[in-house]
């Protein structure tokens, strides 16, 4: 048995555009509702929280200290 795949010659495009582009995103897609219902029960969990903030002007180095794993949680960059 033999399967063939029709191949394609692959785009040539900027190596940067995979390897150099840094992106920071907020993500959220829950609802109203289940915010409230989180902090309803978020105190009989215990949920512990860890956050580490960067100022704005060390928003590389948030990025380095994610992508080498120095902290644990969540980074927040703040103006």
């Amino acid at each position: 048995m033999l399967a063939m795949v029709h191949m394609s010659d692959v785009p040539s495009f900027p190596c940067r555009l995979l390897w150099g582009e840094r992106v920071l995103r907020s993500v959220a897609n829950l609802t109203h509702r289940d915010g409230e219902e989180f902090l309803a029960l978020a105190p009989r969990v215990p949920v512990r929280t860890e956050v580490t903030s960067y100022p704005q002007a060390q928003a590389q180095q948030a990025l380095d200290d994610l992508r080498v794993g120095r902290l644990n949680g969540a980074a927040v960059v703040v103006p």
